[in-house]
């Protein structure tokens, strides 16, 4: 089994040696993958949905790893106990979910990965918020779509500083210029020149391109 690209780059962020909880898990490929590759313990797989939850344990079965890998079925974060993981992955949901999930649960991991597919504003906020740093972000394309990928930690010193350019866009994207970030700006900016109902917005895309672009 092979990851998806947006995967691999979704593993790539989890701290080796932590125990995991992957939220919306479907296949579960990733801690199966993660666990294969000796980079995590263990695994708590969840999902909200019967069927996505048994093609998981299905999966976890056929790699014998039903050692290190557990299945609940759970909305959100809702059937994890406090400390039970190191790190809770939420990935392949929209912003405003990703959003939810953690406002409703702020301190049962002390990591998160994330990969929201919309309002990265809104995650990047929420995550303030919630005292959650951001430490690390990547950007990739896959199936010429664009995936944010993000890694927060917990922390006593969380700036609520407001930057739009920076909660759009992302602070560590733009300071180490990442040339998909660049191509995502350069896409938006085309895509909404020409929409009147978008030209704050088109202000926010154009600020970053100068930021990511100044040398």
């Amino acid at each position: 089994m092979k990851l998806s690209k947006r995967l691999e780059a979704v593993a790539d962020m989890v701290t080796p040696g932590s125990v995991i909880c992957d939220v919306g898990t479907d296949h579960a490929y990733l801690p199966i993958e993660l666990v294969k590759s000796g980079i995590i313990k263990s695994a708590i797989a969840m999902d909200i949905n019967k069927g996505p939850l048994e093609r998981a344990v299905s999966h976890i079965k056929d790699s014998n790893l039903e050692d290190s890998i557990e299945c609940r079925l759970s909305d959100g974060l809702e059937a994890l106990d406090t400390a039970e993981a190191d790190c809770a992955v939420i990935a392949g949901m929209g912003g405003d979910l990703i959003s939810a999930i953690i406002k409703r649960y702020p301190d049962k991991v002390n990591e998160l990965v994330l990969s929201p597919h919309t309002h990265y504003e809104t995650v990047r906020r929420v995550l303030k918020l919630c005292g959650f740093s951001i430490v690390k972000e990547n950007m990739v394309i896959e199936d010429d779509k664009y995936y944010l990928i993000i890694k927060a930690i917990k922390s006593d010193s969380v700036s609520q500083d407001s930057n739009e350019v920076y909660d759009y866009f992302g602070e560590y994207l733009i300071n180490n210029k990442n040339k998909v970030l660049l191509q995502y700006l350069l896409h938006e900016e085309d895509k909404y020149i020409n929409i009147p109902q978008k030209s704050d917005y088109l202000l926010i895309v154009r600020d970053a391109i100068r930021e990511i672009t100044n040398d």
